[in-house]
């Protein structure tokens, strides 16, 4: 186990390395992992493993800040909340890097692991430790593609640029930023080589399981609008997990009504993730959009328990985050509706709504007609997913047809800030000292 502790420790060191230490060379020792046990502990890595990105969720509109909240924002985040030309200012992003770290980590699994068999094992089993480096990757690939790639559209993905795709340890090969269509198709064909060696489900949230692997899928399927494999991949991880809350039968009162995934293990949760360290999720100074709030009926248990009211100053969010099962059931309601089954997409959407509210007082959704059925999807979506990191993704895909193009505005200071839909800013730009280090291309802004 030192010798894990000494490897941990190597990768760090190697994240941030200059030029002049990679051309020194290491101590094989203390830099190769030998053992399933070793492999585990550099994916059990939780503060860097489970951690997502937050500028696409600052940049949304499900939460506002007060103007001398805004300007006490670290630049980075102040420009990214008020969608400004130029995000960084020069510095580096944690919105790039602990993506890149995740890559990382797992590419040193991959590559340990190769030519490696089945040990027999349960958790530690070298199957196992595959299908989870390659669900960390493929879903550290999907967080950046979200961040710093084009909305993925299938007519136009194979002539704009993707992420670099990192394939390998070894921090000397550079990689270009290759297509849109090659990201998504190495995080697709990823995803379905890990769902055949992850177990049904995993031991700890922190983990992935062959649930946790198919709502990813059904989540990249349906940012691409391929909406047939999207609801394929919800339908397969509901057969394997469908279990909600009845949030009747949980406490509204509380600070934190839900249990936390770890270690307490919520049961809606199929995998743990949290922001990173932005002042702007500190508790307490970001305020849930009021609009959003009021969007909430008296008997609809979300409100209590989902948001915090802060005496007269407004609403901060007290949900929890990660990959959960409730994502699920929207995505097979919203891709049943778009493919002209509205019965099912609005059947299946009451048998998640059923559970949120007040014992006896929910009425059951009638919609016929695809449009109004569609609209009433994406409403609950948003008022469903709230924290998830999901809604900058909706805003970007959704505007792509008029019906559901939003544009967003801010007003801080008596200064209006607008993003109209398909604004360039949908992109956020490479951060510079990656350019200066590439020389990949930027994005247009």
């Amino acid at each position: 186990m030192k010798k894990t502790f000494l490897y941990i420790a190597a990768l760090f060191l190697l994240s941030s390395c200059t030029k002049d230490f990679l051309d020194k060379k290491p101590d094989k020792s203390l830099l190769v992992p030998t053992d399933a046990a070793d492999f585990q502990a550099i994916l059990d890595n939780y503060n860097i493993m489970n951690v997502m990105p937050g500028l696409g969720t600052i940049a949304s509109d499900h939460y506002y800040l007060p103007g001398n909240v805004v300007k006490s924002l670290l630049p980075v985040q102040q420009n990214s909340y008020l969608w400004k030309d130029d995000i960084f200012e020069g510095q580096t992003a944690t919105d790039w890097n602990t993506p890149y770290k995740q890559v990382f980590y797992a590419n040193v699994v991959l590559d340990g692991l190769a030519g490696k068999g089945s040990d027999g094992s349960n958790d530690n089993s070298i199957n196992n430790l595959k299908g989870s480096a390659l669900f960390y990757r493929s879903l550290a690939f999907y967080n950046l593609s979200q961040i710093f790639a084009a909305p993925y559209v299938e007519t136009t993905a194979v002539n704009l640029p993707g992420i670099p795709i990192r394939l390998s340890s070894d921090v000397n090969v550079k990689v270009g930023r290759g297509t849109l269509k090659g990201t998504y198709q190495q995080i697709v064909g990823d995803l379905i080589t890990a769902m055949d060696l992850l177990p049904t489900k995993a031991a700890f949230k922190n983990r992935p399981s062959k649930a946790a692997c198919a709502a990813l899928l059904a989540r990249t399927y349906l940012c691409m609008g391929d909406y047939k494999d999207a609801g394929i991949l919800a339908g397969k991880c509901l057969s394997i997990t469908d279990e909600l809350y009845n949030l009747s039968d949980l406490d509204p009162t509380a600070d934190f009504p839900f249990p936390e995934p770890l270690p307490n293990d919520n049961k809606e949760v199929l995998f743990y993730q949290g922001f990173v360290s932005y002042s702007f999720f500190t508790r307490g100074r970001t305020l849930v959009d009021s609009t959003l709030y009021r969007s909430y009926t008296s008997t609809d248990l979300r409100k209590p328990m989902f948001f915090y009211e802060v005496g007269n100053t407004g609403v901060i969010y007290s949900g929890f985050t990660g990959i959960g099962i409730d994502e699920q059931y929207l995505i097979k309601a919203e891709v049943s509706v778009r493919s002209g089954d509205v019965v099912t997409g609005i059947n299946t959407l009451n048998t998640l709504l059923q559970t949120r509210y007040e014992k006896g007082t929910y009425k059951a959704i009638v919609a016929n007609e695809r449009d109004a059925a569609l609209k009433l999807i994406l409403e609950e979506r948003r008022k469903e997913l709230v924290g998830r990191d999901l809604r900058w993704t909706d805003l970007r895909r959704l505007n792509n047809e008029e019906a559901t193009a939003t544009t967003l505005k801010r007003i801080v200071d008596g200064v209006t800030y607008v993003l109209p839909p398909n604004d360039k800013k949908y992109v956020f730009p490479i951060p510079p000292d990656e350019i200066q280090r590439s020389g990949i291309q930027q994005n247009p802004r």
